[in-house]
C-alpha cells in the first residue's frame, strides 16, 4: 500500500520535528514547510494527502491558508494551535478544516487522528468491522454494541473507541493514559482499571447473555485489548 503523504506547516522547528517523527514512525511520508505561502505553493505543485496546519504562522494566518487551499484542493486539514477559545475552533471547522488539535498534544494521538481522517476521506471503513459487533459513529462520538447505543462518559468513549479501532492490539496502562487521558493530572493506573471495569459492566448490560463484558481482555503484566466476539 502506498504511504500517505502528509504536509506539516509549522514554524516552530522542535514541534515540527516531533510531528514528523511520529508520522514517519507510523509509516507515513511527511514533509515540512515553515510558511503558509510555501505550503500553498507546494500543494499547487503536488498536493499532499493531508495537511497539518499551524494557525499562528509568521507570514499568513493559518485560517487564510486554509481558505485559499479550499479554492483549489480538497485535501483534509488538521489545525494545530495554542489557542483554546471555542470561537477559534468553530471558525477553523467552518472554513473547511477536518479536525482541530490544541497544543500541547500527544504526537501519537495526532498520528492516529491523521489515519482516521484519511480513512474517512478515502471512504474506507474504520477497523470496527461489521462482525465485531460494534458500530462506531466517530463524528457523533458514540459507540453501539449489538445495535444498542452505549451511554458512555467522555473517557469511556475515548478508551473504548481506541480499542475498537485497533482490535487485538494490546495497550499498556501507560499507553492508554497517554492516548486517552493525555497527561491529565489525576490519572493513574487505577483510573484506567476503573474505566475498564465500568465499560465491561455497560457492555454486559448491552447483551442478553452478558457476553459483551468479555470483549475487553486483560493481559496480565501487559495491559488490555479488544478480543473477538464469542461465536
Amino acid at each position: 500500500m502506498e504511504q500517505p503523504r502528509i504536509l506539516v506547516v509549522e514554524d516552530e522547528q522542535a514541534i515540527a520535528d516531533t510531528i514528523l517523527y511520529a508520522l514517519r514512525t507510523d509509516g507515513m511520508q511527511a514533509e515540512h514547510c515553515t510558511l503558509g505561502s510555501a505550503a500553498l505553493a507546494r500543494m499547487r505543485a503536488d498536493a499532499a494527502d493531508l495537511v497539518i496546519l499551524d494557525v499562528g504562522l509568521p507570514d499568513v494566518n493559518g485560517f487564510e491558508v486554509c481558505r485559499t487551499l479550499r479554492t483549489f484542493c480538497d485535501a483534509p486539514v488538521i489545525f494545530l494551535t495554542a489557542r483554546h477559545e471555542e470561537i477559534d475552533r468553530i471558525v477553523g471547522l467552518e472554513i473547511g478544516a477536518d479536525d482541530y488539535v490544541v497544543k500541547p498534544f500527544s504526537p501519537r494521538e495526532l498520528a492516529a487522528r491523521v489515519r482516521a481522517i484519511l480513512r474517512r476521506a478515502r471512504g474506507v471503513a474504520a477497523p470496527a468491522a461489521a462482525d465485531s459487533g460494534f458500530t462506531h459513529d466517530a463524528d457523533g462520538a458514540r459507540l453501539a454494541y449489538r445495535g444498542r447505543w452505549l451511554d458512555l462518559t467522555r473517557y469511556e468513549y475515548l478508551l473504548l473507541a481506541l480499542l475498537v479501532t485497533h482490535p487485538g492490539r494490546i495497550y499498556t496502562r501507560a499507553q492508554l493514559m497517554e492516548l486517552v487521558w493525555q497527561g491529565a493530572l489525576d490519572t493513574s493506573d487505577r483510573t484506567v482499571d476503573t474505566h475498564v471495569k465500568t465499560l465491561r459492566a455497560k457492555l454486559r448490560d448491552a447483551t442478553p447473555e452478558g457476553e459483551g463484558a468479555e470483549r475487553i481482555r486483560t493481559h496480565r503484566g501487559m495491559g488490555y485489548s479488544l478480543g473477538p466476539a464469542q461465536s
